[in-house]
This record gives C-alpha cells, structure tokens and sequence, in this order.
C-alpha cells in the first residue's frame, strides 16, 4: 500500500484547547452528523444507494470513520497509530464484490471530508474568535483531516483492489457474466446462455435471493440451502446460481410447466432454510421474459425484507399479501410515512399497545373481518379480539377515523413490513 501523506500537526496549547472543545461538541452531535452525511453520500453518489443492506453498511461506515476522527481531534493521536474500523473495511468489501467503481468510494469519503470540515468551520464561526486564532484551528482541523482521509482512503482502496481481484476469480464458477447479460436484456437468443450454464429459458422460473445474516457464514452454506429448497419444492432440474457479495446469492428454480405454489409458507414449511439465512421470492413466471420478471419480484420482495425495523421473518414472498404494494411505497418513504400517520392516527404510534391493535386488525382484516377466525389465528378469546377491534375502530378519538378498510388494511402492512420507518416515534 501507498505511502500516506505527509503533513506535520502541531499546535499550541491555546489552539489544542480549543480543538478540543470542538471535537467534544461534534462527539454529542455524531448521530445527527453521520445520518446527515450518510444520507448525502447515497442521494449524491451513483451506486451507494442501490440495495438496502449497502445503505445500512455505508451509514455504519460513516459513523466509525466520524468516530474515529472526532477521536483523533479530541486526543492529539498521529493518524500513525490508528487502524480503520471493521465497519469501512467490511464496506469496501461489499462494494467490490458488487462491482460498484472504486472511484465512488474515494468519492465518498472526500465528499464527506468536505461536510466535516464545513460543520467544524460553523464551530470556529460561532466561537467569535480573533481572526489570527480562528485561521490556526480552522487550519489545524483541515491538517488533521487531511491526513487522516489520507490514509483511510489509501487503505481502503488497497482492500477494495485486492477484494475485487479474489471476488472476480471466484465469481468464474457461477456463470456471472451470462447471467447479468441476460438480466440486462443483452441476450436476445436463449442458446448462447443455455450452452454456458446448461439452465433451460424456456421453463417456469422462480427467482431468489438468499442471504445470511450471520458474518460467519459463507456462500458454501447458501449454496447449500438453495439446493436444499430445489430439491423439497419438486424443480425440474438443478438451480442456477450466482453470489452477488459473499453474503448474498441470487437463485432461480426450474419447473416444467406451472410451479407448484411457491410462497413464504411452502418455503419455511420445507425445512430448508436454516437460522441465520433469509430468502427473497418471486413469483413463478415462464420463459426468458420470466427469467427476469420473476427476479424483479424477488428484488422488490428483498428490498421490503431488508428495510429497517421491517423484521426478521425468514421468508419474504413477493406474493404475500401486501409485499407487492408495500415494495412501491417504500421507495417514498418520507410520503408514505405521512398517509400512514394520516390514515390510522394514534394506531401508527410506536408503543406496544398501539401494536396490539394494528395486529388484531390486520389479522381481522385478512379473515374477511370474521372475529372468530381472527381470535382462532391468534390463540384469543373471540371477546378480546371485539373489544380490541371496537377499541381500532369505534373510538374516533382513538382509532383510524372515516377512511376506507382497503386503506386501513394497506396501512396496517405498510407498518408490519416497514416497522419503525413508517411508524410515529413515542
């Protein structure tokens, strides 16, 4: 690796000071810096904010690398000494394995650069000191930044270097290039693609992607559990596969004519999916056209299931019951917000209480509004499910108000799937 810049920071004891007392003021303001910031990088840069997971990495990334800056103004240490957080190495990992151009990543971190020097220069400013002073520690903290994305940048260029180089020998055995081709519509004629990956186009398709959520695991395991589900669902011939990070595979099962019903449910209930490793459905769909339909589904499905706070369910089918929907409105989430908090008032507050009613009136809702299917799903006494159900709806002060059941009923996923992103905070 590259030698890092160097650049001499020295101070003296009246500049220190004063240094110090700005790094502790951006230490209680890090969360709000880092979630600014993070949100910049992946609106401003192309890639960054292309999957949900990358998004969350990224945002984890930010927060070590500001941490650890703050850190370095705070206590005087030589950027010599300090190792880069798991968090921006794992980031650059990811970004490798996903063929998004390292010159993003610089990007990112220069960019970010800009934005901590901008809200330490807004620090000096409102100290009001002399100009001489005011010119010594805003040249300091630029000195000391400098330096330190210097070196960060360097090192985790190198690690994206040296990943991408691995990942693209190991990407050889999984028919990569042919099946991105194809995603892309490059592939007019299926037999160049069925010669390559011995995978017939002409079949019904069911898309996956299969991800572990445990940093022990490997592609090996996921491996493992697609061949697992192809084998219990019945498919026609073996899946295709191909490892996106070596924590995510996409998958796509063969069948003959119509799939059998291929959703959450059948899924867990095969046994095939082991704790730790989650699954993205799409939807049975034949022929080349089908190929990437069904994998759009199941793209949709996983953006919903990797949403934050939308929980931790195993299996996410784009057939369930309100995936499809729910998969539109999450890529408006500051307007989706808004119509759920319009539409079921003080039930989408975050508190337990307002929980247990969401859930009693989804479930009333998906059994055609039957309180004693609903208290059937649910172990309850069919009285706690009326008392729960009037308490939704009866109370105008507390419940919904007059809109419609399909929107109530749509609201109540939006809030199952998207959790504490669409939900009011207490």
């Amino acid at each position: 690796m590259s030698e890092a810049a160097s650049v001499p920071v020295s101070a003296d004891d009246e500049v220190r000071a004063i240094v110090v007392a700005i790094a502790h003021d951006l230490d209680a303001r890090k969360t709000e810096i880092t979630r600014s910031m993070s949100a910049l990088l992946a609106r401003e840069i192309d890639q960054l904010d292309a999957d949900p997971k990358l998004v969350e990495l990224l945002e984890a990334s930010v927060a070590g690398n500001v941490a650890t800056i703050i850190h370095v103004l705070a206590n005087d240490i030589p950027v010599d000494h300090l190792q880069p957080t798991t968090a921006a190495v794992e980031y650059a990992l990811r970004l490798a394995q996903r063929d998004v151009p390292s010159h993003s990543l610089v990007r990112a971190y220069h960019m970010g650069q800009d934005v901590l020097l901008r809200t330490c220069h807004d620090a000096v400013t409102a100290l009001d000191l002399p100009t001489r002073l005011s010119l010594d520690v805003v040249r300091y903290i630029s000195d000391v930044a400098y330096r330190y994305i210097d070196w960060i940048t360097l090192y985790v260029f190198d690690t994206y270097e040296r990943e991408r180089r691995r990942w693209i020998g190991a990407q050889a055995d999984v028919h990569s290039s042919a099946i991105r081709a194809l995603l892309a519509g490059a592939a007019d004629d299926p037999a160049p693609f069925e010669s390559a990956t011995g995978y017939r186009l002409s079949r019904t398709h069911v898309a996956m992607i299969v991800w572990s959520t445990d940093d022990a695991a490997d592609l090996r395991a996921l491996d493992r559990c697609v061949r697992g589900l192809a084998a219990r669902l019945g498919a026609a011939g073996p899946p295709i596969l191909t490892a996106v990070d070596r924590q995510t595979l996409w998958a796509w099962l063969p069948f003959d004519r119509e799939a059998p019903a291929v959703a959450s449910a059948e899924v867990v209930a095969t046994g095939a999916v082991p704790a730790g490793v989650r699954v993205a459905l799409g939807m049975p769909t034949p022929g080349r056209t089908g190929f990437r339909r069904s994998h759009q589904q199941a793209l949709a499905a996983y953006s919903v299931a990797t949403m934050p706070g939308s929980g931790t369910r195993p299996v996410v089918g784009f057939g369930d019951r309100g995936v499809a929907v729910v998969s539109l409105l999450a890529e408006n989430p500051d307007s989706t917000r808004a119509w759920v908090w319009e539409v079921l008032g003080p039930l989408a507050e975050d508190t337990e209480q307002a929980a247990t009613l969401r859930a009693t009136l989804s479930t009333y809702f998906a059994t055609g509004e039957s309180h004693l299917h609903t208290a059937q799903r649910m172990n309850l006494h069919r009285n706690t499910v009326k008392y729960r159900i009037a308490k939704a709806l009866g109370d105008p002060a507390a419940g919904p108000g007059t809109h419609s059941k399909l929107d109530l009923a749509l609201a109540l996923q939006v809030c199952e799937y998207l959790g504490a992103k669409v939900l009011r905070p207490r």
